[in-house]
């Protein structure tokens, strides 16, 4: 499968749970991921979405973790079976 159909199954699932999925592009600061997912209550994360497999490059995953110290949440997804526990836990949280 790839990077792109998972993708748009990620935001099909958030816009079912009646939320956004807004593509994140950022031209002065590489290596953001690739969605913003935005859920009712505040709910707010980002979403590294990767074909099958595919691991992030080291700038992304220096991004992640200055997203994360930051107190965001950052996910990387590379399985379309990943989508709803993803989505549970971002709207899990507190």
């Amino acid at each position: 499968m790839r990077e792109k159909v998972i993708e748009q199954k990620l935001a099909m699932e958030v816009k079912k749970r009646g939320g956004i999925c807004p593509k994140f592009t950022s031209p002065s600061f590489d290596g953001m991921p690739d969605r913003l997912v935005l859920l009712p209550d505040g709910k707010v994360a980002f979403v590294e979405v990767k074909a099958p497999g595919k691991k992030p490059r080291p700038l992304q995953l220096a991004r992640h973790r200055l997203l994360r110290g930051l107190g965001f949440r950052v996910f990387v997804l590379d399985e379309e079976e990943q989508i709803g526990g993803i989505l549970d836990e971002i709207q899990n949280t507190v």
